[in-house]
């Protein structure tokens, strides 16, 4: 009884610091764009300055998944859990890696003339923040039905990213002196777009912990 107790907190500790370390990743994509919009580089540099508390959180989270499966041994849905936390970590860590490199992207911007309004991208992003909030609640709650309804707003994150592509190669050919600034929001869209293909992933994962079913490349 007392060895299922200490499961039980340990994993809900566990749930605590992936939710800590989601809400730290969703925070660094908002405020990243909001650099870029709003041509702030003292919020871009929080952005950066924020990413080693984000890689500590992941260390820290690998920590306990390594230690409940060696010291608990859990089984079924406790081990699903354990494993999807520990493939989902890596994931958010790698959003907060776009939000960062969105981030650098602002402050080169920011001292440059600016374009035309950017056009799409704040929708996008805002898109992309609304998916990792509802993949998050999904695997928080172990809602395999809203994880799938997740994956599936994803087709929109690419038809953003498609129109926000063309419409930026147009800009550079109708006008060369864009060129340098066209292609770094570029690839700011390109950073979105992956960060909607790993919140897509941590749905997979949502649906394996839930109904012990691989989805991944099923369609």
């Amino acid at each position: 009884m007392e060895l299922h107790r200490r499961l039980d907190d340990e994993l809900d500790a566990l749930r605590d610091r992936i939710l800590l370390l989601g809400g730290e990743t969703e925070t660094a994509l908002q405020r990243a764009m909001y650099a870029l919009i709003e041509r702030d580089s003292v919020a871009a540099k929080e952005v950066l300055d924020g990413d080693d508390f984000i890689d500590q959180l992941e260390v820290e989270i690998d920590r306990i998944c390594v230690d409940v499966l060696a010291l608990r041994q859990p089984a079924a849905r406790d081990l699903r859990f354990v494993v999807s936390a520990a493939k989902i970590t890596p994931i958010l860590e790698r959003i907060a890696d776009h939000a960062c490199n969105i981030a650098r992207a602002a402050i080169d911007l920011n001292d440059e003339p600016q374009l035309k309004p950017y056009i799409d991208l704040p929708r996008m992003a805002q898109h992309a923040s609304h998916m990792l909030r509802s993949a998050l609640d999904a695997f928080t709650s172990g809602d395999a039905m809203a994880a799938r309804a997740v994956i599936v707003r994803d087709d929109e994150i690419d038809e953003m990213y498609n129109h926000i592509f063309h419409d930026l190669i147009n800009m550079m050919v109708a006008d060369p002196g864009t060129t340098t600034r066209a292609a770094r929001l570029l690839f700011v869209a390109k950073h979105i777009e992956r960060v909607g293909d790993y919140v897509t992933d941590i749905c997979e994962q949502t649906v394996y912990m839930t109904e012990a079913a691989v989805i991944k490349h099923s369609n």
